[in-house]
C-alpha cells in the first residue's frame, strides 16, 4: 500500500512538474491568458450589441450586468488576468492536454443531447465556461507545435507579443462599445460602431469557429503529447481505455441531470474551469438572461 502511494504521488508531480524552462512557460501561459481575454471581450462586445438591438432602446440597455466600469473594475480584471497566466505557466503540457480532451468530450456530448430550441443558449454557455480550457488548449498547442525548434525562445515571444497586442485591442473595443455605441450607432458618425452596427451579428459565428478550429487543434496536440510518454500501444491503451470510460460516464451523468432538471443551475455543472479562476459572473448570468 506504501509503496503505491509513494509511486502514485511521484507519477503526479511528474505530472505538474515544468517541462521546459520558466520563460517558455511563463510565455505560453501569457498567450492562454491573452486567448481568454480576447475571448472574454469579444462576448460581451456580442451581448450588449444584442442586448441593446433586442430592448429597442439605444440609450438605456436592460442587462446591466454588463456595464462594469470604474478603476476597481480595471484593478480586477488586471489582477485576474496575471493571476491567470500564473496558473497556466505552472501547468504541464500533460495536465493541460487532460483538460482540453475533457472539455471536448463535454462540448461534443452537450451538442447532442442539446434539443433544437436550446442549441444556441447551450454553444454561449460553453463560450463563456470554456476559458480556462482554452487556455490550456493555447499553451498545449504552443508546447506541441515549438517542441525541439532551433528559435523556440523567439517563436514564443513574437506569438506572446501578438496575443498582447490582439488582447489589448479587443479591450478597447469592449471599452468604447460599452460607453460609445448607444449614441455612435444612432448617430452614424462611428466607423467602428456603424461596422458593428451592420455585421455585428457574424461576431458570435466567427468566434464560434475559431473556438472550434482552437480545440480541434488542440486535441490533435493533447493525444499525441500523451501517448509520447508511453512505451507501448498496450501502456496507452491501459491508460485510455479507463479514462475514456470515466469521463463518458461523468458526462452523460451531468447532461442527464441537466435534462431532469432544465430550470436549476443551468450551466452550473460544466463551470467549474471558468467559475474556478475567473469571476466572470457578469457575462454568464448575460448568457443565461440571453439563452431564456
Amino acid at each position: 500500500m506504501v509503496s503505491f502511494m509513494s509511486s502514485w504521488l511521484s507519477q503526479i508531480l511528474d505530472w505538474l512538474t515544468l517541462e521546459t524552462t520558466p520563460l517558455n512557460s511563463f510565455l505560453q501561459g501569457l498567450v492562454g491568458a491573452c486567448g481568454i481575454s480576447v475571448l472574454c471581450n469579444l462576448m460581451r462586445v456580442h451581448l450588449f450589441i444584442k442586448d441593446i438591438r433586442s430592448s429597442g432602446d439605444k440609450t438605456n440597455s436592460k442587462d446591466r450586468s454588463l456595464h462594469t466600469s470604474g478603476s476597481a473594475g480595471r484593478l480586477s480584471a488586471w489582477l485576474q488576468f496575471w493571476f491567470l497566466t500564473g496558473i497556466l505557466s505552472l501547468v504541464g503540457s500533460r495536465v493541460a492536454s487532460l483538460v482540453v480532451l475533457e472539455f471536448c468530450l463535454r462540448a461534443v456530448s452537450a451538442r447532442f443531447t442539446a434539443g433544437p430550441d436550446s442549441q444556441s443558449g447551450s454553444t454561449q454557455q460553453f463560450m463563456v465556461q470554456c476559458q480556462f480550457s482554452l487556455g490550456c488548449a493555447l499553451s498545449c498547442s504552443l508546447h506541441f507545435l515549438h517542441e525541439g525548434a532551433p528559435q523556440r525562445l523567439l517563436s514564443l515571444l513574437l506569438t506572446a507579443g501578438l496575443s498582447w497586442l490582439l488582447a489589448s485591442q479587443s479591450a478597447r473595443l469592449w471599452s468604447h462599445v460599452r460607453v460609445l455605441y448607444p449614441l455612435h450607432s444612432s448617430q452614424r458618425y462611428c466607423g467602428v460602431c456603424i461596422g458593428l452596427l451592420a455585421s455585428g451579428r457574424a461576431l458570435l459565428p466567427i468566434l464560434c469557429r475559431a473556438l472550434v478550429l482552437t480545440f480541434a487543434v488542440a486535441a490533435v496536440a493533447a493525444v499525441c503529447t500523451i501517448n509520447r510518454h508511453f512505451l507501448s500501444t498496450t501502456e496507452a491503451l491501459r491508460f485510455w481505455t479507463p479514462l475514456t470510460i470515466c469521463y463518458t460516464l461523468l458526462v452523460v451523468y451531468m447532461q442527464d441531470e441537466q435534462n431532469r432538471h432544465p430550470g436549476g443551475g443551468t450551466g452550473r455543472p460544466a463551470d467549474s474551469d471558468a467559475g474556478c479562476l475567473l469571476p466572470t459572473q457578469d457575462l454568464l448570468d448575460a448568457v443565461l438572461h440571453d439563452s431564456n
